[in-house]
């Protein structure tokens, strides 16, 4: 019985990735106000992912009022004129959907599971959301306070939590990305109601959102159903604002010393890389897998198991509309020094620089990838959102089908040629973690 329910589970699983590695199929076009969608009917299972995009994130912001993009992801969830306070959820709770939304630098993304009888239901609560927010004082104060609550539990009050935050406004200096996606206490605090306003009439318009419908749905009645809530919805009237600054490259390594209330110390590496979608960027990412994804990994195999340098370590590239980031983070293991640690990191990053990998190596790691890619668009809400990302970043929804080409591309020599060119001293910021002082 064991052994059956064993194959069974195997073979459901080999469907699933047999399965996921179809051709996705699609249907895009867009409304006469602007608004992008893309649709893909998947019969599978009764559910339906219904998702928005908005093409805004912290980059965007002005200076002083930075944290307003991660902001309106939460106050999006007060209400609307139509939606009163606090409903939002509960209509979805009723039917047994699931919802949610995140925020990064480059744009914000909502959505929601359903029943696939309850299709019209999230399309509504998004219209809703797209037009009839209620951007007003009392439901500001109430997330600025579960903002500036969230900021206190994920980066002052948590062990490493900064460690981004310090290394972004470090790594740039002119370019957006040198605030947090959560922003400042002090600007949220200086926040106006007027300043909300002017920012839900500037970007959450009809042209600079795209949604992304994936499930069990009928093409042609779902096409009925998003005109008639999205259709009359106008464009906007104001000037999407899009940052046009070139960040000048690093030319000498910045280093710094942060104390933080940690007990094992950590040394964080942050490198310049090319932005997403550029030939360079695939092989930094494949870098990164060789040298951070999983327990062979070479960091991880390195100075965990062999050196027992690091209790933890990982390589985490930031795939960024711009030209970006990767970080290197390593927790010192006990009675280990930084400096100890950061020369094991380097002395892997450089193998990585210098030797060509061997073909075995190189094989297991494009496996590693395609699997990865797989599993990335293997529910519904993920090909959602990877649609979606497809057309706001490069116009192109068919990359879902065709970007693993790009990986493939990608060579032993120039897997060398990218970790010699951007994983060097010259192009990073160095930052060392250390406990803070503990007072007499």
């Amino acid at each position: 019985m064991k052994l059956n329910h064993l194959l069974f589970t195997v073979l459901m699983g080999l469907g699933t990735l047999v399965s996921a590695q179809n051709k996705i199929e699609y249907t895009s076009y867009d409304l006469d106000n602007g608004l992008h969608v893309i649709l893909h009917e998947d019969k599978s299972t009764p559910i339906v992912a219904v998702s928005i995009m908005y093409h805004v994130g912290s980059k965007n912001e002005e200076p002083n009022r930075t944290g307003f993009a991660h902001f309106f992801e939460h106050l999006l969830f007060e209400g609307s004129e139509n939606v009163k306070r606090g409903s939002f959820d509960e209509y979805l709770a009723r039917a047994g959907a699931t919802n949610n939304a995140n925020t990064t630098y480059d744009r914000t993304f909502y959505y929601e599971i359903l029943p696939s009888n309850h299709l019209e239901m999230g399309l509504w609560l998004e219209s809703e959301r797209l037009l009839h927010a209620k951007v007003e004082t009392v439901g500001i104060e109430t997330q600025r306070q579960v903002v500036k609550e969230e900021r206190r539990q994920r980066i002052d009050n948590q062990p490493y939590g900064s460690v981004l935050e310090e290394s972004m406004k470090r790594a740039f200096t002119k370019h957006p990305y040198h605030h947090s996606v959560i922003g400042s206490m002090d600007d949220l605090d200086a926040a106006q109601e007027e300043d909300y306003k002017n920012f839900y009439a500037t970007y959450y318009v009809p042209e600079n959102a795209v949604l992304s419908i994936a499930g069990d749905i009928d093409i042609a009645k779902t096409k009925v159903l998003i005109e008639k809530y999205f259709g009359s919805i106008p464009r906007g009237k104001g000037t999407i604002k899009r940052p046009s600054i070139v960040e000048p490259p690093l030319t000498a390594e910045k280093r710094d010393t942060i104390y933080d209330n940690i007990q094992l110390p950590a040394v964080v590496q942050t490198y310049r890389i090319p932005a997403q979608g550029t030939p360079d960027y695939y092989a930094v990412e494949m870098l990164s897998t060789l040298l951070s994804s999983g327990e062979s990994s070479r960091l991880y195999r390195g100075l965990v198991d062999d050196q027992q340098k690091a209790l933890f370590v990982g390589n985490f590239p930031l795939g960024l509309e711009d030209p970006g980031a990767a970080l290197v983070f390593g927790i010192a293991n006990m009675g280990v020094a930084t400096d100890d640690l950061e020369t094991a990191i380097d002395a892997e990053i450089n193998r990585a620089a210098t030797e060509l990998i061997t073909e075995k190596e190189f094989q297991k790691l494009r496996n590693q990838i395609e699997s990865d890619f797989v599993t990335a668009n293997a529910s519904v809400v993920g090909r959602a959102e990877s649609l979606a990302n497809y057309h706001m970043y490069f116009g192109d929804s068919n990359l879902i089908n065709t970007e693993i080409d790009r990986y493939m591309k990608v060579t032993r020599e120039d897997i060398m040629r990218v970790a010699k060119k951007y994983f060097n001293k010259n192009n990073r910021v160095s930052l060392h973690y250390l406990p803070k002082p503990v007072n007499p």
